[in-house]
């Protein structure tokens, strides 16, 4: 039986909410599931996600196989991550204690650049919001008139006019 962790799309029209759960890869997208582990909500910026990251890597440790999606968000959440390392640890590149001083580390780096990001937003949308609306106002065309000059001082003297001033 192959198993997949998915989405497991509800809510209402044009308002996702997604469930993270493990499925047969036979049964439908909204069906029957083997066991719920997180949630999803993409509509707020940033995305919420909320998951249970052990019962996610003994599920990947078991060879469960996730879409793309939920490949990102266990990525996002660090789960691939902590996985990668615990097979550091299997393989005897380095201890358990190191692997997690490493998670942790990550993972706090990660979650201070979360919160700077959702300071962004929300001073974006405050700064969206205080912009006062200004009115439209048309510019008033003032005719200018440009300086004529003389016709006999801007032309240049003909021939004629220069043999006379010869004599």
């Amino acid at each position: 039986m192959a198993v997949k962790m998915r989405l497991q799309r509800h809510g209402s029209k044009k308002r996702p909410f997604y469930f993270i759960v493990i499925a047969d890869a036979r049964s439908p997208r909204d069906g029957k599931f083997i066991q719920k582990l997180g949630s999803y909500n993409p509509l707020t910026v940033p995305a919420t996600i909320q998951i249970d990251r052990q019962k996610a890597l003994d599920w990947l440790q078991k060879g469960a196989q996730p879409t793309d999606t939920v490949r990102r968000i266990l990525s996002f959440k660090g789960v691939l991550f902590l996985k990668h390392l615990l097979r550091g640890v299997s393989l005897g590149l380095f201890d358990e204690a190191a692997a997690m001083e490493k998670f942790t580390k990550w993972s706090s780096e990660h979650e201070a650049h979360v919160a700077k990001r959702q300071g962004a937003h929300k001073k974006a949308r405050t700064d969206s919001r205080n912009v006062p609306v200004a009115r439209k106002v048309e510019p008033v065309a003032e005719k200018v008139e440009a300086p004529v000059a003389a016709p006999e001082e801007t032309e240049a003297p003909t021939a004629s006019e220069e043999a006379k001033t010869e004599e």
